[in-house]
């Protein structure tokens, strides 16, 4: 094997693309700052108990697992970063009232994932800890669509959800695991015939109801057929409730609300709202987020929670190519008057490059469309020919 090969779905960022990516992960840090989400760093590894707690198998089918040579321990190379923001909420911080977090940072996945199809995708994401209510809901939605629309999307889809609704068709019915599984995985696909033949053990009213969860995805008007077709618990009642609430909150944002009550995913650890964003153009979810109230609780503390994340790296790919800053040109001669004017262009974020001795022939890879050059003795900017 060739010593420059990586391995598959694993890849390189060049400086075009990754000085693209770090730009927009200050942006939305710095948005996430200015909304009260305090920045947090988790460790790269830890061990497999903390990592995939209350989250589900599928989470642990996608961590690379090695053992720890000191203790001997199993510990996983992080594949999510919402059980570790968790984690820092329940054990580290111990707030009593809401906590809000927010992170950036590569995760490791077994097979590819995101828009970019990688298996080391880079989230950033934000958190909302210590509140049970419909309005945190609606904040973390609101600041997802404010930071896909600071990376440069434009109109965007919000697919809303809201497992409560399953949950609650479901509730004391006995379905083993394999069956359950398999009812979900219809579901998501709105294979009603596949659900009617999985759910033949189930009453009519609950089988009906489950089909009807494949046809009910659309507009607003969606949630007024729910009322009508779905069973009229409390439960079911107040998750439309919510579900309309929260439509009618994004109203004033460039985004177009569509309701899907099949959608379950993350059904495990999902306790509420789940939401996904999606922009014209693009083949799969640019963010995805949700309620899960029950993931702290293998922490000592099941604190309410709802947020989303998004991989970076795969939002910026797909994004239209957009060519580096150009630099300003600087000779290499040893000149106080000209150091001190490429410190002064530095500091005002001007990129100054300064040439070296034998490179007279490289200039043009600089990519420099100005230059340094002295006029009645001062150093001054110029536009620059050829180089």
């Amino acid at each position: 094997m060739r010593n420059w090969l990586l391995p598959e779905y694993i890849e390189d960022v060049l400086p075009t693309e990754a000085a693209r990516v770090e730009q927009l992960r200050r942006n939305l840090l710095d948005l996430f700052k200015v909304h009260g989400y305090q920045y947090v760093i988790p460790p790269m590894m830890e061990y497999m108990e903390s990592l995939t707690a209350g989250i589900g198998h599928d989470l642990d089918l996608a961590t690379f697992k090695v053992v720890d040579q000191l203790t001997g321990k199993l510990m996983g190379i992080r594949a999510d970063m919402t059980p570790q923001t968790a984690r820092i909420d329940a054990h580290m911080l111990d707030n009593q009232g809401v906590t809000r977090l927010c992170y950036a940072g590569s995760v490791l996945r077994t097979t590819p994932d995101g828009l970019a199809r990688s298996r080391e995708p880079l989230h950033v994401g934000a958190e909302l800890y210590g509140h049970a209510d419909i309005e945190s809901d609606i904040e973390i939605q609101r600041l997802m669509v404010k930071a896909l629309h600071a990376v440069g999307l434009g109109t965007l889809y919000i697919d809303i959800s809201h497992v409560g609704i399953f949950d609650s068709l479901v509730e004391g019915v006995e379905l083993d695991e394999t069956l359950e599984q398999e009812l979900y995985a219809a579901l998501q696909s709105k294979d009603q015939a596949a659900v009617r033949e999985l759910g033949r053990s189930l009453s009519q009213d609950i089988l009906a109801a489950l089909c009807a969860l494949t046809e009910l995805n659309g507009d607003v008007s969606v949630l007024d057929e729910a009322v009508r077709r779905l069973p009229q618990t409390a439960r079911i009642q107040h998750a439309l409730n919510d579900l309309r609430a929260i439509g009618a909150s994004l109203a004033d944002l460039d985004v177009k609300v569509c309701f899907d009550l099949a959608e379950l995913r993350g059904y495990h650890y999902h306790s509420g709202v789940v939401f996904a964003a999606y922009a014209q153009g693009y083949a799969g979810p640019l963010a995805r987020g949700g309620r899960y109230d029950e993931v702290g609780a293998i922490f000592g503390r099941a604190r309410p929670a709802t947020g989303f994340s998004l991989d970076l790296r795969g939002v910026v790919s797909s994004l239209p190519v957009v060519e580096m800053t150009n630099a300003i040109f600087a000779p290499s001669m040893g000149d106080a008057l000209l150091d001190e004017t490429i410190e002064s262009l530095r500091s005002q974020g001007h990129i100054v490059i300064q040439d070296l001795p034998g490179q007279e022939s490289h200039r043009a890879e600089l990519g420099c469309d100005r230059m340094l050059v002295q006029q009645n003795g001062e150093w001054v900017v110029i536009a620059a020919p050829e180089l």
